[in-house]
């Protein structure tokens, strides 16, 4: 492919992405990461480090786009800065020791775990079972660690941490509101860590195409980042339109059939 057919493909991808973050209200990276694998397919990059290549890319373009949405949050005043700081360490050092994870296993044996994840994701929407309300007082360990599960979890397949750190806050005795904006906030050091550990850990790998920088691929960052942000309102914009049942069932098979994709 010519580099200017790469990058339409790419700005082509972000769109996609984007609509689909913004109708089905989910980070993108559960998008972004099979995305990119076809992608990568496509362009020829070898099966060993493609996987890689796609949580590594994934996570940088959350560091722009989840900025954003941080942002967003900060103004409404809906982030918990308390928590948000209790969990900071953990956020950071469980990002970092995702990656290293990532990086010892093999493509296949990360895209398998993956698939499982993603699976897992998609039978707790198809059943309905949103975040459990609580009034959990834990103290800066416990929320430590949580921040090193959630950071660890997130940081090993590419996503922002919503589908953790959301469920966690609520447990916490956040409204909604709150856990949204301050997972939007927990989602920036996971991606920004995770993504430049990617970086490192991929740094001089001989496999790695033209255009990597590690394992983060910046004409699919760029491309990605380009489109996502305003085609996320458009997604927004339909959302609104659609019956919520409709919305959650119909995402909820999307990230099957993805799933078994990775599993088969």
């Amino acid at each position: 492919m010519s580099l200017l057919a790469t990058l339409l493909a790419y700005l082509a991808l972000g769109a996609a992405a984007g609509t689909l973050a913004g109708l089905y209200g989910v980070g993108g990276g559960l998008i972004i990461v099979p995305a990119l694998i076809v992608a990568f397919e496509l362009q020829g990059v070898a099966p060993e480090v493609a996987m890689h290549l796609a949580v590594g890319t994934s996570l940088a373009t959350i560091v722009v786009t989840g900025a954003s949405s941080a942002w967003g949050h900060h103004r409404r005043g809906s982030i918990r800065r308390d928590w948000f700081l209790a969990l900071l360490p953990g956020l950071v050092l469980g990002a970092i020791a995702g990656v290293f994870v990532a990086g010892s296993l093999s493509g296949g044996r990360l895209g398998t775990l993956f698939g499982v994840f993603v699976i897992l994701v998609a039978l707790k929407m198809a059943l309905g079972r949103g975040p459990t309300a609580g009034d959990v007082q834990p103290g800066r360990i416990t929320m430590g660690l949580a921040g090193a599960v959630i950071g660890g979890v997130s940081a090993l397949f590419g996503i922002g941490g919503g589908t953790l750190s959301v469920p966690w806050l609520s447990r916490c005795g956040a409204t909604m509101t709150q856990a949204a904006g301050t997972s939007s906030a927990c989602g920036l050091p996971i991606a920004l860590f995770g993504a430049a550990t990617f970086v490192v850990v991929g740094w001089g790998n001989p496999l790695l195409p033209s255009g990597a920088v590690g394992f983060v691929m910046l004409p699919a960052l760029f491309g990605i980042v380009l489109a996502s942000v305003p085609f996320a309102r458009l997604g927004v914009w339909l959302a609104h339109r659609l019956p919520a049942r409709l919305l959650r069932l119909s995402f909820a098979a999307l990230l099957a059939v993805v799933g078994l994709k990775f599993l088969l």
